[in-house]
């Protein structure tokens, strides 16, 4: 029984070494380059929804910090929230211990970043697994709180947050902050509740951000469709989690064929709730794009259009330079004065923001027409 137990030890040990190795390797091809050799252009592009999408020299919008520890390797797929006119940023970072925290960065004009703290603001509690085989083959690491997502409930006056939980099987958790102290960046957040149905991987939680018919709902995935639940209750006591159904479907022949999950929170419109969400092709499973969906306002199952084609697939070096290339995986969305900003992760490595007239997104959304997703371009502050 010994030999045993020490075997495993050093088998432990010596995976968990040559994951180092290969995320080091990995981060250091991506940090600390203007420009990765990644000649994008002479690739074929990915076929998209799109006629015109203007990437420029801006993106990424945030990036890792050699500087803290804690965000040194990857910053990526952040939970956003417009909170007085100013968009706030809750984002995944991976730093050189290789635990997944969250980091808060802010923007007065939803493209440029004015604020980031250096610490982090918020870290699962509970971290008695030194290593998660789960963890890393979702975005690197060996746990933590990942992919996080935030949505204000105005009535209960509170910023929820749904994130992944990796302490053994990833789980999504559940947790709350007053509004007043998120903005005042006093971090009191509510202890987190593991909201899965048990022995179930469930992943990309969001919370509407108001009552549908009486109940808060959340969309959320079980491999490999959307998923919903309606309760009556944000506050799960110990031993209850999500009893839903699936909501949403992959579609079979199409760019998301093989599994589709929600990005953002929910975006309310006059023509429906408006889903940005991420599919994968069976015929490349390692790819993620870029979707989106309206939903009716009443019966948010009910899919009343949904995009044949991605509106943004991974073609530039900061989608493919990183972690894991290929990845955009949309995090978070905002509406601010006419405009559609849509924050997703790049390569499991960035936060990156595409922008699109609101009202020429959901008319050509509704019409099945070519999507104007365009990414503007703005000097970077030195």
């Amino acid at each position: 029984m010994k030999k045993a137990v020490v075997k495993k030890s050093k088998s432990k040990t010596t995976v968990a070494k040559k994951i180092v190795r290969g995320m080091k390797s990995a981060i250091s091809r991506a940090i600390g380059k203007k420009k990765p050799a990644l000649n994008v252009k002479a690739k074929a592009k990915t076929k998209t929804g799109l006629s015109v999408l203007t990437r420029k020299k801006f993106n990424p919008i945030i990036a890792p910090n050699k500087n803290n520890y804690w965000e040194a390797w990857q910053t990526f797929n952040p939970g956003v929230i417009l909170l007085d006119d100013k968009v706030h940023f809750v984002y995944r970072a991976i730093g050189t211990d290789g635990i997944s925290r969250l980091g808060y960065a802010a923007s007065t004009d939803g493209f440029t970043i004015d604020e980031r703290h250096d610490a982090p603001c918020y870290q699962h509690p509970d971290q008695s697994n030194p290593f998660n085989f789960y963890s890393y083959f979702s975005g690197g690491g060996w746990g933590g709180s990942e992919d996080p997502r935030l949505t204000l409930i105005e009535e209960d006056g509170r910023v929820y947050m749904l994130y992944v939980a990796l302490d053994g099987l990833p789980q999504l958790a559940i947790t709350s902050i007053s509004k007043k102290d998120f903005l005042n960046k006093v971090w009191n957040w509510k202890k987190p509740s593991i909201i899965s149905p048990p022995n179930t991987i469930v992943k990309s939680g969001v919370l509407f951000p108001e009552k549908i018919n009486g109940k808060y709902a959340i969309l959320y995935r079980i491999f490999p469709d959307i998923w919903i639940d309606y309760v009556d209750s944000l506050d799960f006591e110990e031993g209850e989690h999500l009893k839903g159904s699936p909501a949403i479907q992959i579609r079979t022949d199409f760019w998301d064929s093989r599994k589709i999950g929600a990005g953002a929170t929910p975006l309310k419109t006059k023509d429906g709730w408006l889903l940005i969400y991420y599919g994968v092709d069976d015929k490349d499973s390692g790819k993620y794009q870029m979707g989106a969906m309206l939903l009716d306002l009443k019966a948010p199952t009910k899919v009343l259009y949904r995009t044949s084609q991605p509106i943004i697939g991974p073609d530039e070096w900061y989608e493919n330079i990183g972690h894991k290339r290929g990845i955009i995986y949309p995090t978070g969305a905002v509406i601010k004065g006419k405009n559609l900003f849509v924050y997703y992760g790049g390569a499991d490595s960035y936060v990156c923001v595409a922008s699109a007239s609101l009202h020429e997104f959901i008319r050509e959304l509704k019409h099945q027409k070519t999507l104007h997703l365009t990414i503007k371009k703005i000097t970077s502050k030195k």
